[in-house]
């Protein structure tokens, strides 16, 4: 039992003390720089798609 709470321990330590949290500044722009990748991979997916068909809609 001494190990599992001395794992808890440990692990709230460097949580706390050792890992860089991102700011709040730094979050956000993260999150918009993956919203906007995210559209733009979804509009190339699209037209993919929409290319794809029309190729299809020629060929049958």
């Amino acid at each position: 039992m001494k190990k599992v709470f001395a794992y808890f321990k440990d692990s709230y330590s460097e949580l706390v003390h050792k890992v860089s949290w991102p700011s709040r500044s730094e979050l956000s722009n993260s999150a918009v720089v993956v919203m906007f990748a995210s559209l733009i991979i979804a509009a190339l997916i699209f037209a993919i798609d929409f290319i794809f068909e029309g190729v299809m809609k020629i060929i049958y």
